[in-house]
């Protein structure tokens, strides 16, 4: 699938650490099964309160003209709490604290491009996927160098967002100097002033950064497997799982899931492809 001069971060995306669910999962702590319903509870309470980054065009960030919340992320997040018939309720936070915010509650689901994987699915619940995508490098408009794989990147310095799944996909290749950005900014401001090689990000946000950074940066080879992002919630409830699937086929059916995506990409990745 925040990678702005571009305020976002590095896509998402983003994974919990090994260490953090591994030690969860081992320890046996299991998060707690709500005495209702997650569907229940929001329902009763009228909203659906919804986390994500906020700095991580075009999904999630702030539009400097109004202050308000924009992107493909909090469209898709509206459209789902009108099918719902809810009032959407936006909390921004870090990308690395993200799932943590919603094992504690913070918030009810995570609108965030959170890649779906098995290790987190052992820990939290998603939706069917809402986004597909695949990992791009980006690298300095004249870069003579033209990586076609993260192997021809081995001795060099790669910039990926902290704790992202580019950062793990980037670690899993011996010999990369892995930089962790919390942001994209810094990490593409590095990447312009030549502190790192190369960045990896989502394709589908890289194709928006050429449009509007003004850095001096372009798009580089995709250099990994199709990714899939869902909407993630707490465990334990089957009804709001049920729920939020039916609203998304329902957006996917009548085209409005689409028409977001088009709006944001110029392309459909709503299916994969």
């Amino acid at each position: 699938m925040q990678t702005r001069s571009v305020k976002g971060q590095g896509s998402r995306r983003y994974f919990l650490t090994r260490a953090v669910l591994g030690g969860w999962l081992a320890a046996g702590v299991m998060l707690p099964a709500a005495a209702a319903d997650l569907l229940d509870t929001v329902k009763a309470h009228g909203t659906l309160r919804i986390g994500l980054e906020g700095t991580y065009p075009p999904f999630n960030f702030k539009d400097q003209k109004t202050g308000e919340l924009a992107g493909y992320d909090v469209d898709v997040a509206r459209l789902l709490a009108v099918r719902l018939g809810l009032k959407p309720v936006f909390v921004t936070t870090e990308w690395s604290a993200i799932l943590a915010g919603l094992g504690a509650g913070k918030y009810d689901v995570i609108v965030s491009q959170v890649g779906i994987t098995a290790k987190r699915q052992q820990a939290f619940d998603f939706s069917a996927p809402y986004t597909y995508s695949t990992p791009q490098l980006i690298v300095r408009k004249n870069e003579p160098a033209n990586y076609t794989s993260l192997n021809e990147l081995k001795g060099k310095k790669l910039g990926a967002g902290q704790g992202s799944v580019f950062e793990q996909q980037a670690r899993a290749v011996p010999g990369i100097e892995v930089k962790s950005y919390p942001a994209a900014p810094e990490n593409l401001q590095d990447l312009a002033f030549g502190r790192i090689d190369a960045a990896l990000n989502d394709s589908l946000m890289v194709a928006y950064l050429l449009k509007n950074s003004q850095l001096p940066i372009r798009a580089g080879a995709r250099v990994g497997e199709l990714t899939r992002m869902g909407i993630a919630f707490r465990k334990g409830n089957p009804k709001f799982a049920a729920a939020v699937d039916k609203a998304l086929a329902d957006a996917r059916a009548d085209g409005s899931l689409k028409n977001v995506s088009m709006k944001w990409f110029g392309i459909d990745a709503s299916r994969a492809p």
